[in-house]
């Protein structure tokens, strides 16, 4: 990831947009399943439709994605919400041979991407040229990576998910076993 050209970017006078893409990745051992699904909610200079981005092509679809600021002491729980006004999510939930409880997607990983305008492929552009800058596919913000944790609702509109980092899901410890004083015992002793 270059990170550089990022920073290097944002502090010029006019930067250009920051894009944001998504992709759900399903687990086979939960959902059956390895699909990835791509999508954005913006829309592309040339079709007003797809955004390809280092060359893999992120469907346009109504998302409202809020919650991703860190606070002290705390990981971000954000919320991904979904128009379900064609029913499509709630036909993807429909067609996951899931073995969690119900139809939630549980477990899937939810990656988001944000990059710039001015990275993106060339194909985005009418003429096939970027005229905010040169396209690089490595030019990202750091990813994020969750897993969602829950479907919060789903009705004829929207379908929304809670998302936890993979530190903070329920049940789960890192470093899966617990440490104590026999494990280190040059914890807690003086020597001097």
């Amino acid at each position: 990831m270059s990170s550089s050209a990022i920073v290097s970017n944002l502090q010029d006078t006019n930067p250009s947009a920051i894009i944001e893409l998504f992709t759900l990745a399903l687990d086979s051992s939960l959902h059956g399943a390895t699909t990835i699904y791509r999508f954005h909610s913006g829309s592309s200079l040339k079709d007003n439709g797809e955004i390809v981005w280092a060359g893999n092509s992120y469907q346009k679809f109504p998302i409202k994605a809020e919650g991703f600021a860190f606070r002290k002491g705390q990981l971000p729980r954000p919320t991904l919400t979904v128009s379900n006004a064609l029913g499509t999510i709630t036909a993807i939930l429909l067609n996951v041979n899931t073995t969690t409880t119900g139809n939630d997607l549980t477990g899937a990983t939810v990656t988001r991407i944000r990059t710039l305008a001015r990275f993106l492929d060339a194909v985005n552009f009418p003429g096939d040229i970027n005229p905010y800058g040169t396209p690089d596919a490595t030019a990202e913000f750091p990813q994020e990576i969750y897993k969602i944790d829950r479907k919060a609702a789903e009705n004829r509109e929207i379908v929304q998910f809670e998302l936890a980092s993979v530190f903070d899901l329920a049940g789960i410890r890192a470093p899966k076993r617990q440490c104590t004083r026999t494990d280190f015992p040059s914890i807690g002793t003086f020597n001097g």
